[in-house]
């Protein structure tokens, strides 16, 4: 049976199976993680047959073992990396909890049975040669031992070319990174400074300011529109958007990562559906 490159779980479709008792371990294993519930063992001695069919798609190294990295589903943060074997990769399924495999231990470990920062998994993708899985979800809390957010926060910059004050900077992109200046730029405009303020300083100082400016250049984007003006104009004018409601954001404390949640969790519904579920005010 012929599988796709990218492996998107029907994880709904897992929640009438349960984990069976004692998981052996090893190259060769072949323990049946998933079992069929009673009262659709069909339906589920068929999904078990595919979840074992893409298990031996998987190309294992000579361990047994494939590379498995976290991806925060909606930050898009590289959270962490780990081995896995076929068992923790049918367990992960099974139980949508990131699930690796411990090479100092030689025993399956699920990220957060200690912390109780788990990784509640939405997605699992393999790559293009079958040898590399990312586990896509939502984590708990701080993924890295150390308390971090991510376990990628040394940057080789910092690293190469020190700097005298102490960073912790985390491998973010261009969204984040600019919630991240926002969000400097607030802790800085809680203190006196003397000088000109920066733009962020003033908005964030100016509810009044701030407001106008999100309609003004929303107003911008949609003329972009109707005036049929390039496609590079449309660009430009919702970066202006979006910098202004992040400044918005962060003077509601609101995090980017709320936001596209809520977006998230909108995609297997209609609009209308969605509007008339909003409680009103």
């Amino acid at each position: 049976m012929a599988l796709p490159s990218s492996l998107r779980l029907p994880f709904e479709k897992f929640s009438t199976l349960r984990a069976s008792g004692g998981c052996c371990s090893g190259r060769r294993s072949r323990c049946r993680v998933l079992v069929a519930s009673v009262d659709r063992p069909g339906k589920d001695i068929s999904l078990q047959s595919k979840v074992d069919t893409l298990l031996d798609s998987v190309k294992w190294d000579d361990k047994g073992l494939a590379v498995a990295i976290a991806q925060n589903v909606d930050t898009g943060a590289i959270l962490m990396q780990g081995f896995v074997n076929r068992d923790a990769l049918a367990a992960t399924i099974s139980s949508r909890k990131a699930t690796f495999y411990s090479r100092s231990r030689s025993s399956l470990w699920t990220k957060g049975e200690t912390s109780r920062n788990f990784i509640n998994i939405s997605d699992v993708f393999l790559d293009c040669d079958r040898d590399s899985i990312i586990y896509l979800g939502k984590p708990d809390g701080p993924t890295c031992h150390t308390g971090s957010e991510t376990c990628y926060f040394s940057s080789i910059e910092d690293i190469l070319e020190p700097s005298q004050v102490t960073r912790n900077e985390l491998a973010l992109s261009t969204l984040y990174s600019l919630e991240s200046t926002i969000s400097r730029r607030k802790a800085e405009s809680a203190e006196s400074q003397d000088g000109k303020p920066s733009w962020t300083k003033r908005l964030l100082l100016d509810n009044k300011l701030l407001c106008s400016k999100v309609r003004e250049e929303a107003d911008e984007l949609c003329r972009t529109l109707e005036e049929n003006e390039d496609t590079a104009r449309t660009a430009s004018e919702m970066a202006d958007v979006l910098y202004h409601s992040m400044v918005l954001l962060a003077v509601r404390d609101v995090k980017m990562e709320q936001v596209l949640e809520i977006l998230r969790r909108r995609f297997s519904q209609s609009g209308i559906e969605e509007k008339k579920s909003r409680t009103k005010g």
